[in-house]
């Protein structure tokens, strides 16, 4: 009963703090605003875990069921090595290799329906079609196809990275205005030219949302085609393996290198997004 009160008395208090955090008025001192700007998720996520701690142990909750934050991190410490080798497999290998494979040929195939309104009427609603498909029917063909090693995980994961990709990228590509255009066709650019420097910084903000909606679709199609063949090693199939032995605590050390490697991930390409499209509206927004 104490721990219990104590992680509501700890909920109250962080939050008390939180509010008070917002509402100082930094005015134009962006550097104060920006350790607010950490302070406030850090301390959320601090009372997250230490409310998960006591309420878990107070309420003598099994840890079949949910074990709390200290064995997971006990579970991560001893062992890092089977972790990094998981991680090696799954988001080094395969996600990697197919992010890139399934972006980079989204964005080369959106070029090409740029140039021919055949393709574009023909391919984008077959390229709606396949992305409909879902990863468990599709994951177990890869396995068949590319065999058991991470080459199966990345064939999934070029698919489905592969079409937001080319949906994004195409919408980018006319979102360049008839007028600008026009003044592109007056300075008599060619296509390379106009696609260079109009189309393309035009469409880079969209070509930015579909490389962070697929950095973390990547990470979900590798381990999910873990579950249908892989070798003994891997995210998905340690966390496939070791829910039949009930080792709970290890499914959840790998679902939090899992999380740690996608947020990486993702913000990684965000950074890549604030200094490429620094001239956007809302990449200026965010700044001032």
């Amino acid at each position: 009963m104490i721990l219990i009160i104590a992680a509501f008395a700890f909920w109250i208090a962080a939050w008390w703090v939180n509010q008070r955090l917002v509402a100082i008025d930094t005015g134009l001192n962006t550097k104060q605003q920006r350790v607010i700007d950490l302070a406030v998720p850090l301390i959320f996520g601090i009372t997250i875990f230490v409310v998960w701690e006591l309420l878990v142990r107070g309420l003598n909750v099994p840890t079949v069921l949910l074990p709390p934050p200290s064995m997971i991190w006990a579970r991560i410490i001893t062992s890092t090595a089977t972790l990094w080798a998981d991680f090696q497999q799954t988001f080094l290998k395969a996600v990697i290799a197919g992010y890139v494979l399934g972006c980079g040929s989204g964005f080369i195939v959106a070029l090409l329906i740029d140039r021919s309104p055949f393709l574009q009427r023909g391919l984008l609603p077959l390229g709606n079609f396949v992305s409909a498909l879902p990863i468990i029917g599709v994951a177990p063909i890869m396995v068949m196809w590319f065999g058991f090693d991470w080459q199966s995980k990345a064939a999934v994961v070029v698919i489905m990275t592969f079409f937001p990709m080319l949906v994004n990228t195409v919408q980018g590509l006319a979102a360049s205005g008839n007028m600008e255009r026009d003044l592109m066709n007056t300075y008599a650019s060619s296509w390379w030219q106009t696609m260079t420097r109009l189309r393309l910084p035009t469409a880079a903000p969209f070509i930015f949302n579909a490389l962070k909606i697929n950095s973390t679709l990547a990470l979900i199609g590798a381990i999910v085609a873990e579950f249908f063949g892989t070798p003994i090693v891997g995210m998905g199939f340690r966390i496939s393996t070791e829910v039949g032995r009930m080792n709970v605590d290890m499914v959840w050390a790998e679902i939090a290198v899992a999380a740690l490697a996608g947020s990486a991930f993702y913000g990684g390409v965000a950074l890549i997004e604030r200094a490429v499209t620094f001239w956007h509206p809302s990449i200026r927004a965010q700044k001032s």
